[in-house]
């Protein structure tokens, strides 16, 4: 058996259903939830305009041979800028910020204590594009993912530039890499100074690579100059 609402039910229940409807229209109607605020046109405007002119003073919009953009200038909000080589004399070498730099760095050191002691000046990295051979696997420096590690000692269309035992740690570096690091000398052009990114933006093995790097940077008797990797 139903038992009937009082009087008294029915009204209360219609009042708070006609509140909720008034609370309800309001929200809806409220500036804040009915139109987000966002940026002030003008001030949109404006960062893109200047991301517009960052890019045209930085970008090239033309790859290097190994497929990544090269730019037009270094320490000026591009993806460029000097990094530091722990542990070795070396003032900072140019070169694209993230993995690539983790994986160049290490080459760098592995160099230093493993073939030849580096000075001051002896590592250069990115290059403008202007100065480089489009063509050629030199042009990697000026998308930041190449060095060359003391190029006046091993000049460009010469081999034979390393003793035996230097020339098996080249190739114990290059193995360790896994393919994602190439050397100058093995080139048809030679230039044994030079060592480069030879894997394309996006491709999984150069975060891998780098992620195990960083790995043995922080485990102790690994790394580079520890002797073991």
């Amino acid at each position: 058996m139903t038992t009937p609402l009082s009087r008294r039910l029915v009204l209360r229940r219609a009042a708070f259903l006609a509140a909720g409807t008034v609370v309800g229209t309001q929200l809806l109607s409220s500036p804040a939830l009915a139109r987000p605020e966002g940026p002030e046109p003008e001030k949109l405007r404006e960062s893109v305009r200047k991301a517009r002119e960052r890019d045209k003073r930085v970008l090239s919009g033309v790859p290097s041979r190994n497929g990544w953009e090269m730019e037009k200038t270094a320490d000026d909000h591009g993806h460029i800028y000097t990094r530091p080589v722990p542990g070795i004399p070396v003032d900072g070498v140019q070169v694209r910020m993230g993995d690539v730099e983790t994986v160049l760095v290490h080459v760098i050191r592995r160099f230093h204590y493993e073939i030849d002691e580096l000075r001051r000046d002896d590592v250069t990295g990115w290059r403008h594009p202007s100065k480089v051979r489009k063509g050629m696997a030199e042009s990697n420096q000026a998308s930041g993912t190449a060095v060359q590690v003391r190029p006046g000692s091993y000049p460009s269309g010469v081999r034979g530039g390393y003793f035996p035992q230097q020339l098996a740690v080249v190739r114990d570096i290059l193995a360790e890499c896994e393919g994602v690091v190439r050397w100058g000398g093995d080139d048809k052009h030679p230039d044994e100074a030079l060592f480069y990114i030879d894997v394309k933006p996006g491709d999984g093995r150069l975060p891998e690579l780098a992620e195990k790097i960083a790995d043995w940077d922080w485990t102790p008797g690994k790394g580079a100059g520890s002797g073991s990797a």
